[in-house]
């Protein structure tokens, strides 16, 4: 898994890159139809057939979907910088995609992974519609997205070469491969790729004191950072029929990160010095799930299974020396960290379904989940005689358990041909224990009602209304204390954490524009009841830390338009999307009392343009998107993030047959900063002065990239 990118010294923080079942049971895989580029309408879907997308010339079905009219994909399971799914069950991760109308069983693979291992050619069609043709675990989305998969015999598969060049001159190489295999009603699908990500960075540190604007420190920062996150990746479908169906999946995924940073400090009273942070982090995860669908009492009942193991060995080492590296000098000291953690998560659930059910569509279950975090972190400085003296954290050896249960029922009524109702209740309960060095023990429990209207009123409009109650997945290592070396500060650790409450409401309207176009317009508002934060504690010592906590009620405005145009009238195969996002967030904070922002990417506004071309064999385009500053609020500091412009990427693709694909991309175009501007207060912001500025500047410059996409077989769509 991808982190943040961090950058530091020992004495002040790092700077991140700122880039910004089925109600109604699943079709069975399709048998190839005569296929029309135009899309076509019922009442309540949008269906576009593979030949829609030839002008695209896609490789996969992640192609397809980032190509359909007005669709945004929504990944589903996001993972936070410590690997840990931060959505909560099974439903949480369902994103807005499924395929032959059910939803892939699993939470560690996001949903671009799992569409980029199938290959185009096994795409028939698309269909877009509201999320209650899908089930519960889509209730209130406004669009899903269900690709139809074919059932003809053979075997598609997809090689993709591509190699990266950094501004340093080095060369980021890349391999991945899927295939699909398919024998009448059973398909298997196989992938696997090298996941390298290696990027190279340079920059600047500017310490200042506040008051006077004097020059405290400068640092001149050389950043190295090498994801490499190998995987396998294979599943089997044996689909008869919408309640006949047999499904098994699984992922591994060896993930490791390594950063060396070479950190020339000069004090403003004092000579240089080289320092070095290094960071190794291995952090495999494996995922075995599955799901059986058989027919029971007119519906269908669906058994869903999903174990998930991952391993966490994370250590950081701080070097510092009391001169330059090339005058030999020694080492004067420095920090070293170990986490040793294990995280598992076991779900099961049962489901009926049944698409009529005295004049309603009827779905119920249930859901059990174990969820369990064992973590071990050591902490020490390290004296100028190579001593390693351990510093003693609030909460750095603890288990963390969840037992959780859930059951809920939905139902639905099509009151016309234009409007439906759906309305459900989800009751949640769970007991949570903390032990090792806190000892915590709650049960929570929760009624989590939900209502959605859709309505086509005529004139090509579409809209929907939903109200539902969410409750947030807790983040398992936020109940654990530990160092941050690139930052030089202590998270601690809040063993009474509460997981957030939200009303999130929603409103959308769209409308097709200029042909196979579409404008959307989506409003929003979220009422929430502890919102999670940060909060100042205190131990038995009085020794305070900046920790994850609860504040009050926090509300969240956001407007989001989104305008998928075809150009063509102006210049034959032009295409432009744009997205643009107004948010207005509110809570009171926890030192100042004072009205303020949420912490975290809650930007007023963002926006991102995306205009294609595509002429025969060629298609070319750009991307370039930028967003506000946005702060994360800790309670010593002001931590303050943005690109000093926007950013632009770039590609021009050349397909010399209907298999082959050759890329040229560009990234950072515009040679975009980033930076952050950190605010820090000693002790804490209850001090009504900040003690130090510091402003970091970060550029990886611009790089290159060239990718070779190649097809085989002939096993999907009839030609």
């Amino acid at each position: 898994m991808p982190r943040a990118f961090m950058f530091g010294s020992i004495t002040l923080p790092a700077i991140a890159w700122s880039q910004a079942v089925a109600a109604q049971p699943a079709a069975p895989a399709a048998q190839p139809v005569a296929a029309s580029a135009a899309p076509s309408q019922t009442a309540r879907t949008t269906t576009y057939d593979a030949a829609y997308f030839a002008q695209f010339a896609p490789r996969t079905a992640l192609d397809i979907a980032q190509h359909v009219p007005g669709f945004t994909l929504d990944l589903g399971s996001t993972q936070s910088a410590t690997g840990s799914v931060d959505v909560r069950g099974f439903a949480g991760t369902a994103g807005n995609v499924v395929f032959n109308g059910a939803r892939p069983s699993t939470k560690a693979e996001t949903l671009d992974v799992t569409l980029q291992r199938i290959p185009a050619q096994q795409v028939v069609r698309v269909e877009v519609g509201p999320g209650d043709l899908f089930g519960s675990d889509y209730a209130g989305k406004s669009q899903v997205l269900n690709i139809i998969l074919s059932q003809q015999s053979g075997i598609d598969a997809n090689v993709t070469v591509s190699g990266k060049r950094r501004f340093t001159g080095y060369t980021d190489p890349n391999v991945s491969a899927s295939a699909a295999i398919r024998r009448g009603p059973s398909t298997i699908n196989l992938s696997a790729g090298t996941g390298r990500n290696k990027q190279l960075e340079e920059g600047t540190d500017t310490l200042t004191d506040p008051a006077t604007g004097e020059l405290v420190q400068f640092r001149r920062k050389h950043n190295t950072y090498f994801n490499r996150d190998p995987s396998l990746s294979a599943s089997w479908a044996l689909e008869r029929g919408s309640d006949s169906a047999f499904r098994l999946n699984a992922r591994w995924q060896p993930s490791r990160f390594d950063l060396f940073q070479r950190n020339r400090v000069t004090p403003s009273d004092g000579p240089p010095h080289d320092d070095n942070l290094h960071q190794h982090y291995r952090d495999p995860v494996i995922e075995i799930g599955g799901d059986v669908t058989r027919p029971l009492a007119g519906g269908a009942i669906k058994f869903v299974a999903l174990a998930t193991r991952r391993k966490r060995h994370d250590f950081d080492s701080y070097v510092q020396r009391d001169g330059l590296l090339e005058d030999n000098p020694d080492v004067v000291g420095g920090f070293e960290q170990l986490i040793d953690a294990k995280r598992n998560e076991t779900i099961g659930r049962v489901s009926w379904t049944r698409s009529n059910l005295l004049g309603l569509s009827f779905e119920a279950g249930a859901e059990a989940a174990l969820n369990s975090l064992d973590d071990h972190t050591t902490l020490a400085v390290i004296d100028e005689k190579g001593d390693r003296i351990p510093i003693a954290l609030p909460i750095a050896d603890a288990t963390v358990k969840e037992k959780r249960g859930e059951i809920y029922v939905n139902v639905g009524k099509t009151i016309s041909p234009a409007f439906r109702v759906d309305g459900g209740l989800n009751y949640e309960f769970s007991q949570l224990k903390v032990r090792g060095d806190a000892t915590a023990d709650r049960a929570l429990k929760f009624p989590k009602p939900q209502l959605t209207l859709d309505w086509k009123p005529g004139g090509g409009w579409h809209t929907q209304l939903s109200i539902k109650r969410t409750v947030a997945q807790l983040d398992f290592y936020d109940f654990i204390s530990f160092g941050e070396l690139s930052t030089n500060r202590v998270n601690g650790g809040n063993a009474d954490l509460q997981p957030q409450r939200a009303w999130e409401f929603r409103l959308t309207a769209e409308h097709p524009l200029l042909g196979d176009g579409l404008v959307k317009l989506d409003l929003g508002h979220d009422l929430i009841s502890l919102l999670q934060d940060r909060v100042l504690l205190c131990d038995d010592k009085n020794v305070c830390f900046d920790a994850p906590g609860n504040l009050g009620t926090g509300r969240r405005y956001f407007a989001q338009l989104t305008v998928d145009a075809p150009l063509g009238r102006l210049w034959k195969g032009l295409r432009a999307k744009f997205t643009g996002t107004l948010q207005r967030t509110r809570v009171d904070d926890p030192i100042s009392g004072k009205p303020r922002k949420f912490s975290g990417f809650f930007p007023d506004w963002q926006w991102d343009l995306t205009v294609r071309r595509d002429a025969g064999a060629f298609s070319y385009g750009f991307e370039v998107n930028d967003n506000q500053r946005f702060t994360f609020y800790r309670t010593d500091e002001f931590d303050t993030n943005f690109n000093r412009g926007a950013y632009m990427t770039a590609f021009v693709e050349y397909r010399p047959s209907a298999r082959t694909a050759i890329t040229l991309d560009f990234d950072n175009v515009l040679n975009t900063h980033a930076a952050r501007d950190r605010l820090l207060f000693f002790p804490n912001r209850a001090e009504s002065e900040p003690g130090i500025d510091e402003f970091r500047d970060r550029n990886r410059h611009r790089s290159i990239g060239l990718t070779l996409k190649q097809s085989f077989g002939g096993g999907g769509v009839a030609k």
